[in-house]
């Protein structure tokens, strides 16, 4: 075990923040004024995850310091990544004072977790986006699939945009999409017209691109508009067949935006066969998802335009540079997650809270602001987050609308 507490000081070039502000206690609760509160970190900081787990304690610590708050313990203990050692961590953790879990990183490490910490009545707040592993004792921090599907859904419903297409590699996490968008799309008040899949690796990727955009159909369509045009010799036929020799098929699809959950290679493909099978990209809207939130997606044209949502850039941004500034180099997207968790739990710590860590003080309905905006937790265990929307341009994500400060009236 490695025990952390905050220096008296924060380091140079890192200010103070206490954005992160819990609900108050409510009226008549006892407070809790003695004693320290120790806190355990769960991370993989051995084997093949070594990297990512170095990065949360870093953010980890850089809270702290942030912080500064004395009466706060933090005990970090490593799991190698692996469900075994994480349990073993996690009993550890409960027999040496610990009040809240935070971590472990993968799912199958947070179901190792829960059942020693539970049996000491002790929380976990995981920094899984695997939504199986909450419930119970166990709260997910990590960005979740359906409020990503969510916010873009609601935002394109905002616009005025009805009928709506996803396009999604058939994987968990692909299905996962697919899942949300089926439940979130009619809750909005959407139509879903078309639900492609195609296989990981993209291999066939052009041919579902062709069937949800019913190119086959469309050209048998425009065949037949040219047939009955060939021959006339009237200016306006003569104009109608010139202007459908621009053209490999006919007539509108049936989906005004399309859900592109994917990233790299296989996303710009995709986003480049929709025009080329007569997708107007002036009439249908591109959406994504978190996978999106990258510099220079705007270098592929067929790109441009498009919407996803992110962490609030703000707050975000702040972070990646202080962090750069005391590291040396930028964070992966999971070290916020750090860096947010020490800070809520600084935050119940000095709450005030007969019960700082106990399940309804974690699911206060008002919620929490981080360095990636705010964030609740449910009683089944699931997080509740607002996104930024950004759009994608040749210079780089623009902020479109700004997350909630709030979620009263979020209609979540």
């Amino acid at each position: 075990m490695r025990t952390t507490v905050p220096a008296a000081k924060a380091p140079s070039g890192v200010p103070k923040n206490q954005e992160l502000v819990p609900t108050p206690a409510a009226p008549g609760a006892a407070v809790t004024t003695a004693g320290l509160s120790r806190v355990a970190l769960l991370l993989p900081l051995s084997g093949p995850s070594a990297n990512t787990g170095e990065a949360l304690l870093d953010a980890a610590e850089m809270a702290l310091f942030d912080i500064g708050d004395s009466h706060l313990v933090l005990q970090v203990y490593n799991t190698n990544g692996t469900p075994p050692e994480t349990a073993a961590a996690a009993m550890k953790a409960v027999s040496e004072g610990a009040q809240l879990i935070l971590g472990p990183v993968f799912a199958a490490d947070a179901k190792a977790a829960a059942g020693p910490a539970a049996a000491d009545g002790v929380n976990i707040v995981t920094f899984s986006t695997d939504p199986s592993v909450a419930g119970g004792n166990v709260f997910v921090l990590g960005f979740l699939v359906q409020e990503q599907v969510r916010e873009i859904v609601t935002f394109a419903r905002s616009q005025g945009h009805t009928r709506f297409a996803v396009l999604a590699p058939d994987s968990a996490y692909g299905q996962a999409v697919v899942d949300a968008f089926r439940t979130i799309v009619p809750v909005q008040g959407g139509q879903i017209s078309r639900v492609g899949m195609y296989a990981p690796d993209g291999s066939n990727l052009e041919q579902v691109v062709k069937e949800i955009t019913d190119f086959d159909q469309r050209k048998r369509a425009l065949a037949v508009q040219k047939a009955k045009l060939a021959g006339k010799t009237d200016d306006a036929s003569v104009q109608a067949l010139k202007n459908l020799a621009q053209t490999e098929a006919t007539g509108d699809v049936d989906f005004d935006a399309i859900l592109l959950p994917d990233q790299g290679t296989r996303l710009t493909r995709a986003a480049t066969l929709l025009p080329y099978y007569d997708v107007d990209p002036n009439k249908v809207q591109l959406l994504g998802t978190l996978l999106w939130n990258t510099p220079n997606l705007g270098q592929e044209a067929a790109m441009v335009g498009g919407m996803y949502p992110a962490p609030s850039p703000e707050g975000n941004q702040k972070f990646i540079a202080r962090y750069r500034d005391l590291y040396g180099h930028a964070p992966p997207t999971i070290a916020s997650h750090g860096y947010d968790a020490v800070a809520l739990a600084a935050a119940l710590a000095r709450s005030g809270m007969a019960r700082p860590f106990a399940v309804d003080t974690l699911t206060s309905p008002s919620g929490f602001s981080g360095v990636d905006g705010i964030f609740r937790f449910l009683p089944n265990g699931l997080s509740q987050r607002s996104f930024a929307i950004m759009q994608v341009t040749r210079d780089g994500p623009v902020l479109v609308q700004a997350g909630a400060s709030t979620f009263a009236g979020t209609g979540f």
